[in-house]
């Protein structure tokens, strides 16, 4: 393998000093959480190759698949006698250290966490090992001061983070119109503002920022303050597909423990499953782990639009993911990575055989 370059952009970095980086919905900021909650086992049941898997994802709706599956019980189900130790984050950069030193075993995080984790280890660390989530991304503007998409232009435009995977997809449209911004700074033609989701909807009540490219569920929290969807960026891919969630493993767990990987991927599958074939019980499921998690519930004017705009997948949609990472290359955020063997989607592609479900691919990127 060829060694990668580190994404050197793609890291936690204080753009707002003044502003703790607590990003929840996009996956950046604080430390880990444990949650505190061990999965119920089934009294007698068999224990896998490892006795214990921990598990990691964030308290979003993006992570729906960690979320439901956890609730309703359908990974610990596959996982039989081996007890699952879930761990919630706010942050991309932490759950990947969290792996490295094998304090999580598997996670749900984003692509550019995932590509930032595997450029920097040379390709050592993880495994892309299937999706998890697609879509759920919106630029929603002030309708009082921006009626068009020409009306940009001159405008403060919030992203969650210098060089996060919207920062990327925001960047990447201003160049396609034809307009300058520099990436660092963030000035140009449109003004980038790197905004802590936390703070995003106060920003825009006081009217710091016009609008915002960002990942659900801060979209419909700032379309609740009165903002309105301006663009889905869902419509700027093909089949209005790209990646939000994967879900990771460490190659060390994968080597030692491919029972159990393939145990969580069996869940993570039918749990996709049941998603799609109940939404509004899995909404509801989501909903509930949520308030578990942060102490307060999503009202329904933010999640009812949330949810729908998020579409729930196996495929990791590794095309996408190798878009994205072109994408933040020619912003300058990033020097040519090298993904040759990111992905490893043998034992996802085993599951989906065996389901009766399609193969999915790696685009190219698969393990040698």
């Amino acid at each position: 393998m060829s060694a990668a370059r580190p994404l050197t952009a793609l890291r936690t970095i204080a753009v707002i000093t003044a502003l703790p980086l607590l990003l929840t919905a996009c996956g950046y900021g604080s430390e880990p959480t444990d949650d505190g909650k061990q999965a119920e086992v089934a009294a007698g049941a068999k224990k896998l190759s490892a006795g214990e898997v921990g598990i990691g994802y964030f308290p979003n709706l993006t992570h729906a698949t960690a979320l439901v599956g956890v609730q309703e019980g359908l990974l610990q189900k596959e996982l039989g006698g081996t007890r699952i130790k879930a761990t919630t984050f706010n942050a991309g950069p932490s759950e990947i250290e969290a792996l490295n030193a094998g304090s999580i075993d598997i996670g749900f995080i984003g692509p550019s966490p995932s590509i930032n984790g595997y450029t920097k280890s040379n390709g050592e660390n993880l495994r892309i090992i299937s999706g998890s989530a697609s879509g759920g991304v919106k630029l929603v503007v002030n309708p009082a001061r921006i009626k068009s998409l020409d009306d940009l232009k001159g405008k403060k435009i919030a992203t969650p983070q210098l060089g996060n995977t919207q920062d990327v997809a925001f960047l990447n449209w201003i160049a396609e119109k034809g307009w300058k911004a520099d990436a660092q700074s963030g000035k140009g033609d449109v003004s980038v503002v790197r905004t802590d989701n936390k703070i995003a909807p106060d920003a825009y009540k006081s009217g710091s920022i016009d609008g915002a490219w960002v990942p659900e569920p801060t979209a419909s929290k700032l379309v609740a303050e009165g903002a309105k969807v301006l663009l889905d960026e869902s419509t700027l891919w093909p089949d209005e597909k790209f990646v939000i969630t994967n879900i990771i493993v460490s190659q060390k767990f994968l080597k030692e423990h491919p029972d159990v990987v393939e145990a969580v991927l069996r869940g993570s599958v039918k749990t996709n499953e049941w998603i799609n074939a109940h939404p509004e019980e899995a909404k509801a499921s989501a909903n509930a782990a949520l308030k578990k998690l942060s102490g307060k519930a999503l009202p329904a004017e933010v999640i009812d639009p949330a949810w729908e705009s998020i579409t729930f997948l196996d495929d990791p949609l590794a095309a996408t993911l190798d878009t994205q990472a072109k994408h933040a290359v020619k912003a300058g955020l990033l020097e040519e990575p090298g993904l040759k063997g990111i992905y490893d989607l043998a034992p996802l592609n085993k599951i989906l055989k065996a389901e009766g479900k399609d193969a999915v691919d790696d685009a190219g990127l698969g393990t040698r």
